[in-house]
């Protein structure tokens, strides 16, 4: 697959569309294209867009559905709360969302005060996640947020290898994107196929369930749609149901036993 293209259309901000594009190693084009997929950075945003029906897909923190997440979420009531396993004021797990996409779930756990690192590996969606951390650093309400928020530009898999063990987190969140089959459910989410067509689906999940369990210090969250299938091998120490989600938790204290060689 072509690296996608980033094309500036605010000239005022046409250096730092190329420290974008030196960041993430991402073509820095100088001409809007008429066809396929690009990112463009105008006067407010980094945007993923393309021609036809789809809508532009960005990473966003401050406004929309991540200011009223925020304000009226449901605090540690959230399922996402509940299965990274947020209990008290005090009880504030390390967290590593292993594929962070575009960031939704890695804000919601740090406005609940939890260190969060987002590690994603596709050059176009960690380059929206800079974009939209960047924007809420300087807004008021989520600068604190944003503080306890990172980004690393990486294979996840490889990177939880290589972490020394006095950097491991407590949780490793995975929310890996398979193969879309539910043709109700494709057609209702039009604005993000460009974002899937471009990052492409998780064909490694299995290889990054197992770094994660060696890696991970309480446990593994894997999300999954409620009827989805799990991850292959390692099978799940509980399940948290929703209503069109769940979650797989895998608790090291259960696996790692059985795991380790005698």
């Amino acid at each position: 697959m072509q690296p996608t293209p980033l094309f500036c259309s605010e000239s005022a901000r046409r250096e730092h569309a190329a420290e974008l594009a030196r960041r993430f190693a991402l073509p820095l084009i100088h001409h809007r294209p008429s066809e396929g997929y690009w990112l463009e950075l105008g006067p407010e945003r980094l945007e993923l867009v393309t021609t036809g029906k789809h809508g532009a897909v960005y990473a966003e923190f401050v406004e929309g559905a991540a200011r009223h997440r925020r304000e009226q979420g449901g605090g540690r009531g959230q399922p996402v709360a509940k299965a990274v396993g947020l209990k008290g004021a005090k009880d504030l797990p390390s967290i590593v969302d292993a594929t962070a996409g575009l960031g939704r779930d890695s804000f919601v756990l740090a406005s609940l005060g939890c260190q969060v690192t987002m590690v994603e590996r596709s050059p176009v969606a960690a380059a929206l996640l800079f974009d939209a951390l960047e924007r809420a650093a300087r807004a008021v309400d989520t600068s604190d947020i944003a503080s306890r928020m990172r980004l690393v530009h990486a294979n996840s898999a490889d990177w939880l290898a290589q972490l020394p063990a006095d950097q491991q987190p407590d949780v490793v969140f995975v929310d890996p994107m398979f193969p879309d089959t539910d043709k109700k459910s494709a057609a209702a989410k039009k604005d993000m196929q460009a974002f899937q067509h471009v990052i492409g689906d998780d064909m490694d999940s299995a290889r990054l369930l197992e770094a994660a369990i060696s890696a991970a210090r309480v446990r593994v969250v894997v999300k999954r749609p409620r009827l989805g299938a799990a991850i292959a091998g390692v099978k799940p120490s509980a399940v948290l149901d929703g209503k069109s989600t769940r979650f797989d938790l895998y608790i090291i204290k259960a696996l790692r036993p059985a795991a380790t060689p005698d």
